[in-house]
Parts: C-alpha cells; sequence; structure tokens
C-alpha cells in the first residue's frame, strides 16, 4: 500500500511536470489522429497492426441477442475449453453467478481481460476452486462500445495472463442525448425469463465527452427439472450413464472392519473369496427396515441411491443493477484529464438438492434408534455403523450470493514536441458474500443429535421439527478482490528512416493484487458436509517496466519489437519479448506474422489456498476390473482434499502466428492464420478422476479401506493439489470469409464466416504402471472431452430500406465424452444452431427488434459423463430464447 501511494505521487508529479511543458510548446495543427490499438502502446494511423484481432462492435453483440456478454462471447470460433457460463452452477459450485472466457481453449486464467487497454481485478471466488478469472458478468452489454479480440500471446505488451490472447472491452464514449432501451425475453421450455433496462445519457463536445449508464438486468432461473432430458441423473434410459448419488433417503448403512470385532465382521454375508483366500465381505447395506425404507427402484447394489438432479439450478436466477461513467475533459489545449467509474450490485440464488453424507455420521450399536435394534437374531444386531444418507429433511440446499464491484481510474494524457503522454490510477474491488440459508446441516450437532435421539436418520417421518432445527444450520462464506495500479507510457518518433519514422513506446506499471476467500468457522473447523468452499489469503506487488519499437524496414514492410520485464514479490521475475510483421506487398494483400514469449504467474488462490473438500463423482477403474460391481463401475462421490502449493512457479509460453489477408474485391476479403502455443510448467490441479486413475494404489494421494486379497480397498479420501505438470502444445489456424452484396431493388446483403480449426492439442499428465510408478505421457486431447476440433460461426444480414434481418449460424464439432470404466468413450453429436432477429428503424429515434437465440430448439447433445447428460461448458440447455426489444433516442 506504501508502494502504491508513493506512486500515486509521482503520477501527480508526472501530470504536473507535462503540464508545465505542454503550457511551452507550440500548437500542432492539422496532424494526422493517432490512436491507440489493442496489441501495442504505439499509437497508429490505421486500425490494423501485425496481430491479428477480431472486433465485435455494439451492433454486433446485440444480433447475437445475449443481454450479458458471455451469451455474445461463447459463441466465437475462438473460444474453446474452459469458457464457462452461470450455466450449471449449482450449491457445489465455487463461483456462482461468475461467467469467462477462454481463448484457444487454453483456460479462462490464460486469457487476459481489459477494459480500456487497462487491467481488472480477479473475481473474490475462484471457479472449480483452481482458475482465477475476471467475471464478465460486471460489465453490461449497453456500456459496450465494442471487443477488441487480439488472438495471439501478448505478455510483452500487457504482462500475466495474456498466453492465449487479449481480451479489450471498449466502453462507450459516444453518447450525445438520452438513449433508453428495454429488452424481455422468454425461452420456450419453461424457466430463464429475462427483463433488462438501460437508461443511457451524455454530452460531446471539442473539449472533450462525458457518458453515463444506469442498467438493470433480471433472469430467473430454470432446473434440470425443466429440460426432459436432463431431469433426472440416471442417463441410462439415453444409453447413458447412471449417476444417481450414493446418498439416498433413507439411506444405506456402511460398516468399517476397524469398528467390528472379529465375530460381527465372521457374521456379515460373503460376497466371494479373494484370491488370497479370504472372505470378501458385504460392507454396505440398503436401509430396507422400520417404516421408513429405500425405494426398491433405488437400490443399486445394495445402495440407497437418491435423484438428486429435479432439485439442482442449472442456470439460477441473477438480478443486476450496475452504473458506468466514462468520461474526458481537455485541461489545456495539449492536455486533456479523464476518468471511469464503474458500479454494480449482483444478487444469484442457487438451489442444490439435500446435503449428502458420505460415511461422516455414525451411530453406536447400543443406539435405541439403532434399524436392527428390535432384531437381535440379524447380523447387524448391536454392531456400530456409519451412514450413507441425505439431509432432505431439512430442505434442499439454498444459497444467496450477493456482490459488489467497484472500479475507478482516473488520468492524465497529452502531447509533448510530438511525443504522446499518458498515466493513470485505477482502483479496483469486488467483493461477494454468499449466504447457505437452508438444507445445510452441522456435523458435530447431526452427531450429537444422534447419539442424544433427537434426531433419527433412519426413519426421517418419526423427526419432530425442533430435532431437525438443531441439526441444521446456516453458512456464510465472505471473498474479495482488489488491485490498485499506476502506469504511465510515452510513445512517439525517435528519427526517421528512407522508409518513415521509427515510432516508440516505454513505460512502467506498477500494481498491488490481494485476494481473501474465508468460509465461516464452521467450514473451517470440517463441520459442514456434503458442500464446498474455498479458503485462500495472499496478496502480492508486481513492478513491470516495458518497451515496443515500430520499424519502417521497407515503404511496404513494418517490424514490431517489443519486450517487457516483470518482477513479482512472491515468485521472481521474468522478461518477454515480442516480434511481429506486418508486410503489404500490394494495396490488396497483407501478410503479417509475430512470435513471442508469454507466462502466467500463478494465482493467489493457487498459490494460498487452505485445505478445501471437494466430493467429486468418480469411477473407482481399479476395483471395477476386477469385481464388476455397479457401485465400482458408476460415478459415485468420494472426499477429495484439495490445498494450495506455494512452490509453484508460473507457467510460460512461446507462441507464434503467420497469416494473410486479401481484399479480392471491393465487396470480399478472406482471411487465413495459422496459430501455435508450446506451454511449459502448466499449472494445473490433477483431478480426483486423473488421480484415481493414475494413482489409485498410491496411499499418499488416494487412501482406501483395507484391500480384500487383490482387490483394493474402496476409495475412502483423494489428496489433490496444484502443480507444474509438463506442458501443452497446440496449433491450428483460423478462416475469416466477408462478402458484400448490394443490390438496387433487393437491398444489401452482408455474409459473414469464421472458423477456428484445431489441427493439435497436446497435453501432458500423470499417468501410472501397474506397480504404482508415476509418470508424465503426452495426451493429444483434440477431439476429445469439451475440446471439439473445430467451431465456426456464419451470418447474413440483409438490409432493406427500414428493415434489418440478421441469421446467425453456430457450429461445435463432435468430439469424445470422457473414457467410461471400460475405457470406451462416447461420441458427443457435434451441434449447430440458429439465432434470428429483424429489426425496424422506420420510426423517428426507435428501433424496434424481436428475435429468437437458437430458433430451431436444437437441444443441447447428449454427455453421458456428465451427471445430467449435458456438457455445460460446451453446450447451451436453455434451448429457444425469444425476446423483443426496443430502443429510443431521445
Amino acid at each position: 500500500m506504501k508502494v502504491i501511494n508513493k506512486l500515486s505521487a509521482v503520477a501527480v508529479a508526472v501530470i504536473i511536470a507535462n503540464s508545465n511543458s505542454a503550457f511551452a510548446a507550440d500548437a500542432q495543427e492539422n496532424k494526422v489522429e493517432r490512436i491507440e490499438v489493442t496489441g501495442s502502446h504505439i499509437k497508429r494511423t490505421d486500425m490494423e497492426g501485425p496481430s491479428p484481432i477480431q472486433s465485435l462492435s455494439a451492433a454486433d453483440l446485440a444480433a447475437t441477442g445475449s443481454t450479458d456478454l458471455i451469451g455474445a462471447l461463447q459463441k466465437l470460433p475462438v473460444s474453446g475449453a474452459g469458457t464457462f457460463s452461470t450455466q450449471g452452477n449449482s450449491s457445489d459450485d465455487t463461483a456462482n453467478g461468475g461467467s469467462s472466457v477462454a481463448l484457444r481453449g487454453l483456460g479462462a486464467s490464460s486469457t487476459l481481460v481489459l477494459i480500456n487497454g487497462r487491467r481488472v481485478a480477479v473475481s473474490p471466488f475462484a471457479k472449480d476452486i483452481e482458475t482465477s478469472f475476471v467475471d464478465l458478468n460486471t460489465i453490461p452489454v449497453s456500456a459496450v462500445k465494442r471487443i477488441d479480440i487480439l488472438k495471439d500471446g501478448a505478455s510483452a505488451t500487457y504482462g500475466s495472463d495474456a498466453i492465449a490472447g487479449v481480451i479489450n472491452i471498449i466502453m462507450r464514449d459516444d453518447i450525445d442525448g438520452f438513449e433508453v432501451a428495454g429488452k424481455i425475453s422468454d425461452t420456450a421450455d419453461g424457466g430463464g425469463e429475462e427483463q433488462n433496462f438501460t437508461l443511457l445519457w451524455g454530452s460531446t463536445s471539442d473539449k472533450g465527452y462525458h457518458n453515463f449508464s444506469i442498467d438493470y438486468f433480471k433472469r430467473g432461473d430454470v432446473f434440470y427439472a425443466d429440460r426432459d432430458y436432463a431431469s433426472t441423473a440416471d442417463q441410462s434410459f439415453r444409453g447413458g450413464n447412471n449417476a444417481l448419488s450414493s446418498s439416498g433417503i433413507p439411506g444405506s448403512i456402511e460398516v468399517d472392519r476397524s469398528m467390528l470385532s472379529d465375530a460381527q465382521w465372521d457374521a456379515l454375508p460373503t460376497l466371494r473369496i479373494a484370491d488370497d483366500g479370504k472372505p470378501v465381505k458385504q460392507t454396505l447395506f440398503a436401509d430396507v427396515w422400520g417404516n421408513d425404507k429405500c425405494d426398491e427402484s433405488l437400490i443399486t447394489s445394495d445402495i440407497c441411491s437418491y435423484d438428486y438432479a429435479p432439485h439442482m439450478s442449472l442456470v439460477p436466477s441473477t438480478e443486476r443493477v450496475s452504473f458506468n461513467y466514462n468520461g474526458v475533459q481537455a485541461i489545456t489545449d495539449d492536455i486533456e484529464g479523464f476518468m471511469e467509474f464503474s458500479a454494480q450490485h449482483a444478487s444469484t440464488f442457487i438451489q442444490g438438492a439435500g446435503s449428502p453424507s458420505f460415511t461422516e455420521l455414525f451411530m453406536s450399536g447400543d443406539n435405541p434408534n439403532h434399524p436392527l435394534a428390535d432384531d437381535a437374531d440379524h447380523f447387524l444386531h448391536g454392531v456400530d455403523i456409519s451412514m450413507r444418507r441425505r439431509t432432505y429433511d431439512i430442505g434442499n440446499r439454498k444459497k444467496d450470493v450477493d456482490s459488489e464491484y467497484y472500479r475507478a481510474v482516473f488520468g492524465a494524457r497529452g502531447t509533448f514536441n510530438d511525443w504522446d503522454w499518458e498515466t493513470a490510477y485505477s482502483a479496483i474491488r469486488s467483493s461477494a458474500v454468499e449466504k447457505g440459508f437452508d438444507g445445510f446441516p452441522n456435523k458435530l450437532r447431526a452427531q450429537e443429535a444422534i447419539d442424544k435421539g433427537y434426531w433419527n436418520p433412519f426413519e426421517p417421518s418419526s423427526n419432530t421439527a425442533e430435532g431437525l432445527a438443531f441439526i441444521e444450520t446456516t453458512t456464510t462464506r465472505y471473498g474479495s478482490s482488489s488491485m490498485q495500479s499506476f502506469d504511465a507510457t510515452i510513445s512517439g518518433e525517435i528519427f526517421e528512416l528512407e522508409n518513415g519514422a521509427i515510432a516508440a513506446a516505454f513505460g512502467l506499471e506498477h500494481r498491488y493484487e490481494k485476494i481473501e476467500d474465508n468460509p465461516d468457522s464452521q467450514y473451517l473447523r470440517g463441520e459442514i458436509f456434503g458442500t464446498e468452499a474455498t479458503q485462500a489469503n495472499g496478496d502480492r506487488d508486481n513492478t513491470a517496466l516495458f518497451a515496443e519499437f515500430s520499424v519502417p524496414v521497407l515503404e511496404t514492410l513494418e517490424l514490431q519489437l517489443a519486450l517487457r520485464y516483470e518482477d513479482y514479490s512472491d515468485f521472481g521475475n521474468t522478461t518477454d519479448p515480442k516480434v511481429a510483421f506486418r508486410w503489404s506487398p500490394t494495396e490488396d494483400l497483407v501478410v503479417r506474422g509475430s512470435w513471442g514469449t508469454a507466462f502466467r504467474a500463478p494465482s493467489l488462490v493457487q498459490l494460498h489456498l487452505g485445505r478445501t473438500d471437494e466430493s467429486p463423482s468418480v469411477i473407482d477403474k481399479e476395483r471395477c476390473k476386477i469385481t464388476g460391481n455397479e457401485l465400482d463401475c458408476s460415478p459415485y462421490e468420494y472426499t477429495a482434499i484439495v490445498a494450495g502449493n506455494k512452490n509453484l512457479q508460473p507457467e510460460t509460453s512461446t507462441n507464434y502466428n503467420l497469416g494473410v489477408v486479401w481484399q479480392a474485391t471491393e465487396d470480399f476479403s478472406i482471411g487465413v492464420d495459422y496459430w501455435n502455443y508450446d506451454q511449459e510448467d502448466l499449472i494445473k490441479k490433477i483431478g480426483a478422476q486423473k488421480l484415481v486413475d493414475c494413482c489409485g494404489t498410491d496411499p499418499n494421494l488416494v487412501v482406501r479401506g483395507p484391500s480384500e486379497g487383490s482387490t483394493p480397498g474402496r476409495i475412502q479420501t483423494i489428496y489433490d493439489t496444484f502443480v507444474n505438470i509438463g506442458g501443452r502444445e497446440t496449433d491450428g489456424f483460423d478462416l475469416n470469409l466477408a462478402y458484400k452484396l448490394d443490390t438496387a431493388d433487393m437491398g444489401l446483403f452482408k455474409f459473414d464466416y469464421k472458423l477456428s480449426y484445431a489441427l493439435n492439442f497436446e497435453e501432458q499428465s500423470f499417468e501410472s504402471d501397474k506397480d504404482g510408478n508415476t509418470y508424465i505421457r503426452a495426451e493429444d486431447l483434440n477431439g476429445e472431452y469439451q475440446h471439439p476440433q473445430f467451431r465456426w460461426t456464419a451470418s447474413i444480414d440483409w438490409e432493406l430500406d427500414e428493415v434489418l434481418t440478421t441469421l446467425s449460424f453456430s457450429h461445435i464439432d463432435a468430439y469424445n465424452d470422457l473414457a467410461d470404466a471400460n475405457d470406451n468413450k462416447f461420441k458427443i453429436d457435434s451441434w449447430t444452431t440458429l439465432d434470428a432477429s429483424v429489426s425496424y428503424t422506420g420510426f423517428d429515434n426507435l428501433i424496434l427488434t424481436a428475435g429468437a437465440a437458437n430458433l430451431l430448439n436444437e437441444e443441447a447433445p447428449q454427455a453421458p459423463s456428465e451427471s445430467m447428460g449435458i456438457d455445460n461448458k460446451t453446450h447451451n440447455a436453455l434451448g429457444r430464447q425469444m425476446y423483443a426489444k426496443f430502443k429510443y433516442n431521445f
């Protein structure tokens, strides 16, 4: 903080010094305006530089029919694995209400998100425990002028996280007067209704501009029960997995050898004889005793199962109110001040099925509520037992997440002797409070209630309201993420060459980042079961120095050179270069290319995450091969413990791009770019299934019960963490086609086609041999789970008089699902959707639009490995979403 305050004082001094110099400078007239484009600190006279950039205008965003940014960005072909929206949020999600984009499938944390060219603080809650991301939901569509997507590595320009590229969101600066807009929408299959209302106003003059916006957005929730094909976790009716929970109602009894005497153990039923000659005993029993019994149709391999799908949120309900200001004011002829301010309040509601327990609770053999207490002849009479059961009797788990977001930027820029300078101070804070207000049991009180007879888990119909109130609790999780930064740049021409002037930019940036994620003391003491929560606290300082040069080697050849040095307080320093060129042999042809290195610093969460419990669904393939038991061969929940790793090193990457753009005619253009990324020291949480697959016999990673001959015991606990594991290589090409046809009688037609095709996506991962020795193996993920080989979009715009019609197609290629217990892979179908809209502009100052996303109501393809048969991070289950909207300018 002291460093930031000192740098703030430096910023003021820089402004004053440049102001005094500027007063003495003569005004320059008749200059060609130069602008800063995404991917460079050097101002240019044209928009296109050496790096490939895709831009989405406000009209492009509107044509998608999406009310939030993620709805539009996730349809882009360049978006890939790691892109996520609020779809699939549940009571177990660790970042409810957030969304982000992963370019090239390299992960959301490898895509840098900027607003007006400056960094934004990450969300206080990491996605899936491991992924730090900028929450795109904090930025309303109405305040966006355009989005630039830089599709090559850019760490030499912008620093950490720009491995896959950059998404630069440019806020509106063109409002002059008042603008009112509104939109309502609903889905054909129920749920997800939306309302969005916006008020924008501003003024523009030769002294500057001041733009304001207020945006209100509300979306209703969608449950898996609202979609027939996803309304059950037993997907066997579609040829998928039976992913019913092993924690049912009233549940199952489980016994452990360590809790039983020799006589009690010998009395258990024998399932088979192990290869060492010892009997394998039955230790799991569905509750079929007393008044409350497990439904026979839900008994699977002696387990009382439960269908949690109908009670789960597919898309949570959300309400957001946002305010944005973007302004510039001339101070002198050569100096202007600027300010940006954003604020948002958001509320998200999530529901999950009743909390599951997996042997966290036990009952002594002499407890009066023991299910076999009255059957002295039964082999379980008087036996200490644990249980798998779901506390549905205190209700479904319900959570509210209330978040606040504030961003302020204060700065000044100007010119001095033909050099442009700019300096700014930014302060950003994002905070969230997650409250579990229904359906959460406290383990200690639940155990006490069992011991004292307040609560009988095996006879839920006999329990009293007082007993249930005793075991239920409320939970709280508080998180905050903040960033303060100071930056300063100068750019201009150094000297003239035969073919033009060498331009340069120099700058510095200092950032202080801090993150806090603190669940309440019940979570920290391990008293809340069946629900995930993270804990992470850390901060860091970062200082960067950078330089960039634009060299006109020939009249038709421009060379870009960039270098950035960064020093971090928590892991060291790094230096990253970039070399790019732009060659125009003719007016109609541009050849461009770039090479550079990039890096991603370990996130504060990955470094400082405290012990966190997960309950992932895992197939125990080792046991399945031997037993063939459905319990072992189907996904079942186990406890996984995850923690941070302070010894992590940054990911590094080398990337290059080579492309050509040909303006074949005035109305037709074609562009092709080849891209290549080679990452090293990839930071990953290994994952429960991968750990069980590779290292399932390593007791340091997977804790099991006693072995049954050569059969490994049942999984009890999985230990996971973040590691620098191997690397990743991917390459492919992008194709862009654009054609315009202007007819005399039928209006103006515009055709656009964009394709992103991956040739390779190879990633290194842990494997193990039959002796339990681990090693690293390269695996080609291209065309595998969540990595379709190609995606494309195609659009047709037709404008005739006062009517504008848009048809947009989006296609995702087929890909393989995760392997089942027999290592077989189901083919997930390709998916093509059509968006359509019609706008009428015949009224003065009024535009009316009607449209539909997924007009043909195409169902999301079946993904058997997923609990409800949908790959939520690749496909959308909303179905047809019809909308109507208006925009009126005063």
